[in-house]
């Protein structure tokens, strides 16, 4: 069976599936970047590591309760939105930084066919109710955050983890531990 003709088994199977989905924001980042050339190709690569914030809506609030005592989260944002660039997905390109060309879902490249973005940041606290302190994120200033979750080195690091291609071009610095 193709893939294609397993897609289509899969959302005769999940009518669910057919709906599109709908995603709404819960906040926005803010970054010292205001172009894709001047944002970092990963949040560890600038060093010092600067300081950015994710303002939550009012609506989100509650959502914030307990987080105080975790060191690190998970934020996951849209890339491209409404003011920013936002390039067709390309399945195949060649990185900036390597001279062979690569899957778009090997890399974390930013055109992809759901344009989301993750990183894992240091959380420093909260500057207001509503305003997280965090570190390490690669992201233009004004992106819109979808979601934030807890760090659990238990359950979300695998120390001993495989880089592939990428481990020839892996950021290296007071940053990144290892």
């Amino acid at each position: 069976m193709s893939a294609h003709d397993a897609g289509r088994d899969l959302l005769r199977r999940d009518p669910a599936l057919t709906e599109s989905f709908f995603l709404r924001p819960i906040g926005t980042l803010h970054t010292p970047w205001r172009s894709i050339a001047e944002c970092p190709r990963n949040g560890r690569q600038p060093d010092p590591a600067l300081l950015c914030t994710a303002r939550v809506l009012p609506e989100f609030l509650d959502g914030l309760q307990s987080l105080q005592g975790f060191s690190h989260l998970i934020l996951l944002y849209w890339l491209g939105a409404e003011g920013q660039p936002r390039t067709q997905p390309r399945l195949i390109f060649t990185p900036p930084f390597d001279p062979e060309s690569r899957g778009v879902f090997a890399t974390r490249a930013p055109f992809r066919p759901n344009p989301i973005g993750l990183s894992v940041v240091a959380f420093h606290g909260f500057a207001a109710p509503d305003c997280l302190t965090v570190r390490y994120l690669d992201c233009l200033d004004g992106t819109p955050l979808l979601d934030i979750k807890p760090y659990l080195p238990t359950t979300d690091s695998e120390p001993g983890a495989a880089m592939g291609w990428l481990d020839l071009h892996a950021t290296r610095n007071r940053n990144t531990p290892g």
